[in-house]
C-alpha cells in the first residue's frame, strides 16, 4: 500500500492537509508588506530566505469568513512546480498541526455540493478518527498567475 506524508494544518475549524512534498517550511507570521492595488485574496509580500513572495489569505481564497484580528496566524512556504514552471508562494494558515502518512487507497473524491470553495482545489478527502481531512491540491489553489500579477515592478514601486 502506498503512503504518502501530509503536513495538516488548521482554517475556520477545517482540517486540512497538503503533501510534504510542495511544502518548504512553516513560519510564524511575521509582518507583511502590503502592496498597493493586489488582489484581494493575496495580504501582500513577505522576505523568504532574500526572496520576495506573495502571501495568500487561504481563508479569503476559499470563500471563508475573514478574521479581523489576525491571532496566531502561520505562514506556509509552499514550492510548487507545473508544467517545468516553478516558484515559491507564501500562504496563511490558522494553525499547524501534525505531519502524517497516509494510504493513496483511503482518498475519497470530493463531491460538488455548494462548497464555498471550488473543489477543484481539493485532491480529495480522507477520514481519520471522526474527522474528514481535505486534500490540498496546490498547485489549483496557488497559481503562477497571483505570483506574477503581484510581483509586477509597477505595484512593487507604488
Amino acid at each position: 500500500m502506498e503512503k504518502e506524508t501530509y503536513l495538516t494544518f488548521l482554517l475556520e475549524q477545517e482540517l486540512f492537509a497538503v503533501n510534504v512534498i510542495n511544502v518548504l517550511e512553516v513560519i510564524e507570521q511575521q509582518q507583511v508588506t502590503r502592496v498597493p492595488k493586489a488582489p484581494t485574496h493575496i495580504l501582500g509580500i513577505i522576505n523568504f530566505r532574500g526572496e520576495i513572495l506573495p502571501v495568500i489569505d487561504t481563508r479569503q481564497k476559499f470563500n471563508l469568513p475573514v478574521q479581523e484580528a489576525q491571532i496566531k496566524n502561520f505562514i506556509i512556504v509552499y514550492d510548487i512546480s507545473i508544467d517545468n514552471q516553478h516558484y515559491t508562494v507564501a500562504a496563511t494558515a490558522d494553525g499547524v498541526k501534525d505531519v502524517i502518512e497516509l494510504s493513496l487507497s483511503d482518498i475519497k473524491p470530493i463531491p460538488e455540493m455548494g462548497l464555498s470553495f471550488d473543489s477543484r482545489y481539493m485532491i480529495g478527502a480522507i477520514r481519520q478518527d471522526e474527522h474528514f481531512i481535505l486534500l490540498l491540491h496546490p498547485q489549483k489553489v496557488f497559481t503562477i498567475t497571483d505570483t506574477d500579477t503581484l510581483l509586477q515592478p509597477e505595484l512593487i514601486n507604488q
